[in-house]
């Protein structure tokens, strides 16, 4: 209950401990941070395997986010990454698991670390680090780059939300003015969006035809709705940066055309990440670069336990009373999505 309330509910260990002190259970701070260390180096095993699970797919969904962590008399900006697989989309065999890594800063070095034996499709940003993933030379080969659409649309979208733009006027804050060529870039993007929600789920052969026969002229005469728009525009331009964002790009946000298993944005990833940004309002910090560590590996399990739809309390309750005489070679049967209760399985023996 502790590690999911701390992980899974994003409540602190002191607002724990007060709570359990007035229900007549008082139990020292320093208790519950040392079964969270416990936890963990129980759970390790299953980690690893999640890991491996994660980075055998064929397509993944990167991103981090920012993690506050107690440094002398101040915090400083630690991340925390997520690599997700959900084959899903494409309707692939793979279960979905999410897989998240802490490190004291930002350096491309740390993704590079974490996917250095991947060799499949990355779903990400624009982030520089992964730059040296995506090269021709990069062992074991290079990484297949698939920029997010989403990404892509967000400062098309910023200045064609009317709404906003009158909230912002209203409040007196700096105007965004309203753009129809952004207005007209949007539309042509949820188009293709709204292709995608028609294709999802089915296999990736059924994927690239639909997207070949429909998405495929609108993607065309998107770029070259672009490329005149851009012609118009000084460098230095609100539209001349965002049309360049893709434009760029356009081999990586194009890819979904040539493989049906890529998907159109990186929000799984997004999705994956909103946890922490949630749970940033109520723990505030990590305590330590070991406390950020232990976060990544329980977040890990959790949200991997929630991809599968199984209650991520009730999986770690039973495979903590269970994990320390079950035999190491069947250790997979503990995995989320291959998970059975103890309680169903004394029922079974029992029938």
């Amino acid at each position: 209950m502790i590690m999911f309330e701390k992980f899974g509910q994003h409540q602190p260990l002191n607002r724990q401990a007060e709570r359990y002190a007035l229900e007549g259970v008082p139990v020292a701070l320093s208790t519950i941070a040392d079964a969270v260390g416990s936890v963990c180096a129980s759970l390790d095993p299953l980690l690893r395997l999640v890991d491996a699970h994660v980075m055998a797919a064929e397509r993944l969904h990167a991103d981090d986010t920012t993690v506050p962590v107690l440094a002398k008399g101040k915090t400083d900006t630690a991340r925390c990454w997520i690599y997700v697989r959900d084959d899903r989309p494409f309707s692939g065999a793979g279960p979905p698991a999410a897989m998240f890594y802490y490190s004291r800063d930002r350096k491309g070095e740390h993704p590079q670390a974490h996917l250095v034996r991947y060799a499949g499709i990355l779903q990400a940003d624009a982030y520089d680090g992964y730059n040296q993933l995506y090269l021709a030379g990069r062992q074991p080969r290079p990484i297949r780059e698939a920029a997010c659409w989403s990404h892509g649309r967000r400062p098309f979208f910023a200045m064609a939300d009317i709404e906003e733009i009158a909230r912002r006027k209203a409040a007196g804050k700096k105007e965004i003015p309203l753009s129809p060529i952004a207005i007209e870039v949007v539309r042509w993007i949820d188009t293709l969006f709204e292709i995608e929600r028609s294709i999802n789920g089915k296999n990736a052969e059924e994927r690239l035809q639909v997207r070949q026969t429909l998405s495929r002229p609108l993607v065309e005469d998107l770029q070259v709705y672009m490329r005149d728009q851009l012609a118009k525009l000084s460098r230095g331009h609100d539209l001349a940066k965002a049309f360049n964002y893709i434009l760029k790009r356009w081999a990586s946000f194009t890819l979904f055309l040539e493989d049906g298993r890529v998907c159109l944005s990186n929000n799984a990833a997004e999705r994956g990440l909103r946890g922490i940004a949630l749970g940033r309002k109520s723990w505030l910090f990590c305590g330590s670069d070991r406390g950020g560590r232990r976060a990544a590996a329980i977040y890990s399990l959790v949200v991997t336990a929630k991809m599968n739809g199984v209650d991520p309390q009730a999986w770690l309750a039973d495979v903590l009373a269970r994990i320390a005489a079950h035999p190491a070679h069947r250790l997979d049967e503990m995995l989320p999505w291959n998970w059975t209760p103890a309680s169903a399985l004394s029922a079974r023996a029992a029938a």
